[in-house]
């Protein structure tokens, strides 16, 4: 079993390239996912035909038989005749209506699959400064709610919209054809409901966006509050959570009432002009009857298709609730899909050779908003092997040169070299692929320890997992779990404690064996004695590799080879701990007023 997905390029025939997002766009890049099956997709077209065909059959033939039972002598034969092809007309038709809602239903499931997957592989492709303002609720309401309404259309409303078309088609020229006099009468319906349809459109479609915004907005309330309970109880804020669910939940619910209500009015509507359609053709035929311009029969078979018209209109307008909510949740998923990462392989860029982890940076500026710089004239080298500590205030750009080293970023200005190669003028995934990174916060997934530690390496053996975890000091810990290696993880991890999380992240680091490390805060958030296990196995981890080290524990990086000092972007003060402390300058202060009243121990050269 394959533990995670990996991330593949989209095939560009499913609704793709990208197009303004527009409603009927939307309806028909939506469109275009059916149509990816051709040739299920055309036998539905077909049977549809076929089954309207012989509905109408039906109703002629009622036609016939009253013409035939209006005669002084009744041809019993001919009436019998007329009755089993009725029969006949009747169960074709149901069964082709069968066999076609089974197989636009197969067609249905395969395109929302399809839909599902393409969001949320487009996703991955993603830059990070996507998911920097996107809400992580409102990117679920996404990938979930809009889709599911997108599914609901798909499995129940398709069928109905395209045999109610069809009907609707067909009844309309077969009246014509029939009498063209009565067919103005029965037909007079449709330009009023058309008009009418059109004057929902206005006003329910936008009704139904700002549903699905309301609801994205809701999720993402939802998302936040419930992963912070934690902090909602410490400092007893349930009140206030209800507070802000409640006013989110009115909003949605007052822009459900307004979708609602607008959609619902067109039942009524649709049945009253209904009505008197019936009614119109129904006094029209009697004059034509009176007048010897047509007979019974003829009127019978034209109030059956006035009912047969009046039925797909007053379905269609059903429809439209649907409808109209599935291309709003359509719309937002194709704005993500329409998304376009922002940092990308230059064309016929190599991948980066196996590095030694000689890493330059020369005069670097970075602004993630333009115009407000975040790293100015940024310079250093790291040689391979070297420990490289970076330290300063919080906000000062400490995590923004990290970011910027796994180009999850690209620069203003300047350049980025790793051994000579410009990160920009090679593929990002070799470049990822030799650095590794442990953060302040540590990720796990709900899978198995083993596949956590697999994360970083696919292709790793148990037996590799199992001495990484040797490495970093988590095989005791795990070896205690109640399955060992096998033992499922809940989300984040949470059934392990912070230090073991981080000692798993360590571990997983160790499978992957970059030449590049990456430290950010590693150490906080745990005991003493968890501590001393942490720092043995990053000693472990970063020996004979280069590594960065963000700290504000100074002890951590007393050993560095190098210390960069950040101060509102700005690279103030480098060297070695003693270098820097001799210097009395920013450094030597905040080490001071750090470590007061430790300080025999901690100033004792390193």
């Amino acid at each position: 079993m394959k533990p995670f997905l990996k991330p593949r390029k989209l095939l560009s025939k499913f609704g793709y390239p990208p197009q303004p997002s527009t409603r009927a766009q939307a309806f028909q890049r939506l469109f275009g996912y059916l149509t990816a099956y051709p040739i299920p997709f055309a036998l539905t077209m077909i049977l549809v035909v076929v089954a309207t065909a012989l509905n109408l059959v039906v109703a002629y033939l009622l036609g016939v038989g009253i013409n035939i039972l209006s005669t002084p002598a009744p041809d019993l034969t001919a009436l019998s005749q007329t009755a089993i092809g009725m029969v006949v007309a009747a169960i074709a038709s149901w069964l082709l209506f069968l066999v076609e809602g089974l197989v636009l239903a197969g067609i249905s499931q395969k395109a929302t699959y399809q839909l599902r997957r393409d969001l949320f592989e487009h996703m991955q492709l993603l830059s990070l400064n996507f998911f920097d303002r996107q809400p992580i609720g409102e990117l679920m309401s996404r990938v979930t709610s809009d889709t599911e309404l997108i599914s609901q259309f798909f499995q129940t409303g398709l069928n109905q919209l395209f045999v109610n078309l069809s009907k609707l088609v067909f009844t309309a020229i077969a009246m014509l054809l029939l009498d063209w006099r009565l067919a103005i009468a029965a037909l007079v319906i449709v330009p009023l409901m058309l008009t009418f349809v059109g004057f929902l459109s206005r006003v329910s479609g936008p009704a139904f966006d700002q549903l699905q915004q309301q609801l994205g907005e809701l999720n993402g309330v939802m998302e936040e509050t419930i992963s912070g309970e934690k902090t909602v109880i410490a400092y007893r804020r349930q009140d206030e959570a209800v507070e802000s669910f409640e006013d989110i939940s009115a909003a949605s619910r007052d822009a459900s009432i307004k979708a609602q209500f607008i959609a619902l009015i067109s039942r009524p509507v649709t049945l009253v002009l209904t009505n008197l359609d019936v009614a119109l053709v129904a006094l029209v035929g009697g004059v034509m009857v009176l007048q010897g311009a047509t007979d019974v029969g003829v009127i019978a078979t034209f109030l059956q298709y006035t009912r047969q018209l009046s039925l797909p209109l007053t379905q269609l307008s059903n429809l439209f609730n649907a409808l109209l909510a599935a291309l709003a949740g359509a719309e937002r998923v194709f704005q993500i899909l329409d998304e376009q990462p922002a940092i990308v392989d230059r064309p016929r860029t190599p991948p980066l050779p196996p590095i030694q982890g000689h890493v330059e940076f020369r005069a670097v500026d970075f602004s993630y908003v333009q115009g407000r710089k975040i790293l100015k004239q940024n310079t250093f080298t790291a040689l391979p092997g070297q420990k490289i500590g970076l330290c300063g205030p919080t906000g000062a750009g400490k995590s923004t040169i990290i970011n910027l080293i796994t180009r999850y970023y690209d620069i203003d200005a300047g350049d980025i070299l790793i051994d000579g190669h410009s990160i920009y003028d090679v593929q990002q995934d070799s470049l990822r692929q030799q650095i590794g990174i442990v953060l302040q916060e540590p990720f796990l997934f709900s899978d198995t320890v083993l596949n956590n530690l697999r994360y970083a390496r696919l292709d790793a053996t148990e037996a590799d997992c199992i001495e990484a975890a040797k490495r970093a000091n988590a095989h005791d810990f795990i070896d205690r779990l109640a399955d060992g290696y096998h033992t499922m993880l809940t989300e984040r991890g949470s059934n392990l404690s912070q230090g073991q999380r981080q000692l798993l992240t360590i571990a997983r680091m160790m499978v992957q064996d970059p030449r590049l490390v990456i430290l950010d805060e590693a150490t906080s958030n745990v005991d003493t004695r968890t501590e001393q296990k942490i720092q043995e196995a990053l000693a472990r981890l970063m020996a004979g590799r280069t590594s960065f080290v963000i700290a504000h524990r100074l002890s951590t990086i007393r050993d560095s080879d190098c210390i960069l000092v950040i101060k509102s972007g700005e690279i103030i003060e480098r060297g070695t701990h003693a270098d820097l402390m001799a210097q009395n300058g920013f450094y030597s202060d905040l080490f001071m007023s750090q470590f007061k009243g430790k300080l025999t121990s901690l100033t004792q050269p390193v």
